[in-house]
C-alpha cells in the first residue's frame, strides 16, 4: 500500500513537491496554516501565493542559469512553471506573472488532483515517524522554528526580505515616464516595451538619496539583527553603502532613451514592471524598502512621473529563517538526525521563487521515489538542479553559509573553454547544453 507523504507549507516549494510526488503515484497531504494563522506578507490563503516580486526572472535557457532552471522544471512537468506560463505578463526577457490568478490556479490544480488533500492547520513539531517534507519558507512560524532549532542544536540564521511597493498605473504621469525595456530587449513589441521608466537628472537623484538616508525606517524587534541578502537589499541600505550605489544598481540609466527628451541622457532611471494582466498595477523594480509608510509615500513621490502616485500596497519587511544546510542536510535533502524528514524551498538556504520551487520539485521526487522503492541516482551536479542542491547540501562553506540564487558560478567548469567576459557566451551555452542532457537522463530514471 502506498504510504502518505506529508508536506508542511503550501508555498512555491510545498506546492511543487506535492505535485511531483502525486504525479509519481504517492498520496499527499499538504498542511498549510494559512488563513487560520496569518503572516505579515501573505494576503490570502491560496497555495503558491507570491508575496514579493511577481517575476521569475530571466527565461533565457541558453545564457542564464535561472532560465535554465525554468527549462529543467518545465521538462519535469513542473506545476509552478506550467502555471506561470499560463498567466505570463510581458516583461522583456523575463518571466513575470499575474500573481492572483497564478496562485488561484495553483490552488485549484492541487485541490483537483485525486492524490492530494489539503489540511489547514499549523504544524508546530517535528514528527517522530512517517514521510515528511518541511517547506515552510522564510515565514516559518515561531513554534515550528523553535522545534527545528531544538532538534538541530543550531541557532536560527535570519535576515530580512523587504517587499517593493505596488502602485496604480492610472496615477503615473506618462508625460514624464515612458515604456521601454533596457536595450529594447524582447522578441515582440510588447516585450520591448515591458518596463515603465522614470528619469532623474543629477539634482533630482541627489535629493532622492538625501531623502532615503533621512527617512524614518522600521525598527527591528529586540534580539533581531539586519543581515541582508545582497540580492534583496532595501533601497535605503543600498544608499547607505554609497551615494552612487543605486545609480549602478536598480536605477542604472543604461540602454534607455527618453522619447520626451531624446537629446538628454538621464542621470538615473527608476523602472516599474506590470504587476497584473490588466496592466492596472505596477511594481517598482528593485525597490524593496523598510521605510515607514508615511516616509515611503513622501520619498517615492519625489520620483519624476510618480508625484501623484497612488499605492495599492506599500513596501514592508519580514524575517527570513534558513537552515545551515551544509551541516544539517544530506544530499537527499534529509535531516541527518531525522532522515524521515526532508526540507525544501527557501528554508534550505536558496533564494528566490524559482530556486525554492526547484528544491520543492527535487524533494517531492526524492521522497516519492523512496516511498515507492525506486532507486534514483544522485541528482547530476552538471544540471542546474544538481548544482544548486550540491551547493546547499555540501558545496558551500558551512561557516559562512548564506542564501544563494542559482548562477553559473555553481557549475563545474567545462574543459577546453576559455574564461573571462569574452568567452562567456560560448561557456554559458556549453553549461546549458550539458545541463539539459544530464537533467533529461536523470528524469528518465523516475
Amino acid at each position: 500500500m502506498t504510504q502518505t507523504l506529508h508536506i508542511v507549507g503550501g508555498g512555491m516549494a510545498g506546492s511543487e513537491a506535492a505535485w511531483q510526488a502525486a504525479e509519481m503515484g504517492v498520496d499527499v497531504v499538504i498542511h498549510e496554516m494559512r488563513p487560520k494563522v496569518e503572516t505579515f506578507a501573505h494576503k490570502t490563503g491560496n497555495l503558491g501565493e507570491m508575496v514579493c516580486s511577481n517575476s521569475f526572472r530571466s527565461d533565457d535557457d541558453e545564457q542564464n542559469a535561472v532560465g535554465l532552471l525554468h527549462w529543467e522544471m518545465r521538462t519535469a512537468n513542473g506545476l509552478i512553471m506550467t502555471t506561470a506560463d499560463e498567466h505570463r505578463l510581458p516583461a522583456g526577457g523575463a518571466l513575470a506573472v499575474d500573481r492572483d490568478p497564478f496562485a488561484e490556479t495553483v490552488t485549484a490544480k492541487l485541490k483537483a488532483h485525486p492524490r492530494i488533500s489539503v489540511s489547514y492547520e499549523e504544524i508546530t513539531y517535528l514528527p517522530q515517524d512517517g514521510h515528511w517534507i518541511f517547506a515552510t519558507g522564510p515565514l516559518t512560524s515561531t513554534n515550528l522554528g523553535a522545534a527545528i532549532q531544538a532538534e538541530t542544536g543550531a541557532e536560527a540564521l535570519a535576515f530580512f526580505d523587504a517587499i517593493a511597493p505596488i502602485l496604480y498605473a492610472e496615477s503615473i504621469d506618462m508625460s514624464k515616464a515612458w515604456m521601454q525595456s533596457r536595450y529594447d530587449k524582447g522578441e515582440t513589441e510588447e516585450e520591448r516595451t515591458a518596463y515603465l521608466n522614470c528619469p532623474m537628472d543629477k539634482d533630482q537623484y541627489e535629493a532622492f538619496i538625501d531623502a532615503l538616508l533621512t527617512a524614518d525606517k522600521t525598527e527591528f524587534h529586540e534580539g533581531e539583527t539586519a543581515g541582508y541578502f545582497d540580492g534583496c537589499l532595501p533601497i535605503e541600505v543600498m544608499a547607505e553603502r554609497g551615494r552612487e550605489t543605486l545609480r549602478f544598481g536598480p536605477m542604472k540609466p543604461v540602454g534607455l532613451t527618453n522619447p520626451h527628451s531624446p537629446e538628454n541622457k538621464a542621470y538615473a532611471v527608476v523602472q516599474l514592471r506590470r504587476d497584473n494582466a490588466l496592466g492596472t498595477l505596477f511594481n517598482i523594480v528593485g525597490f524593496q524598502t523598510k521605510m515607514k509608510y508615511g516616509a515611503q509615500t513622501e520619498v517615492l513621490r519625489m520620483i519624476p512621473g510618480l508625484e501623484n502616485a497612488s499605492f495599492a500596497r506599500l513596501g514592508g519587511i519580514h524575517r527570513n529563517t534558513f537552515l545551515n544546510s551544509p551541516t544539517l542536510l544530506d544530499n537527499q535533502m534529509r535531516l541527518k538526525s531525522k532522515p524521515h524528514i526532508r526540507f525544501a524551498g527557501q528554508i534550505t538556504g536558496v533564494e528566490g521563487y524559482v530556486e525554492s520551487a526547484a528544491m520543492g520539485l527535487l524533494a517531492g521526487r526524492l521522497a516519492a521515489a523512496e516511498i515507492l522503492g525506486i532507486d534514483l541516482p544522485t541528482v547530476p551536479q552538471d544540471s542546474a538542479m544538481g548544482a544548486l542542491i550540491h551547493h546547499i547540501t555540501g558545496g558551500a562553506e558551512a561557516k559562512t553559509f548564506q542564501p544563494m540564487n542559482v548562477n553559473f558560478g555553481l557549475f563545474q567548469p567545462v574543459e577546453g573553454l576559455k574564461g573571462g567576459r569574452r568567452g562567456r557566451k560560448d561557456r554559458y551555452k556549453a553549461y546549458t547544453d550539458r545541463a539539459k542532457a544530464a537533467w533529461q537522463d536523470w528524469l528518465s530514471h523516475s
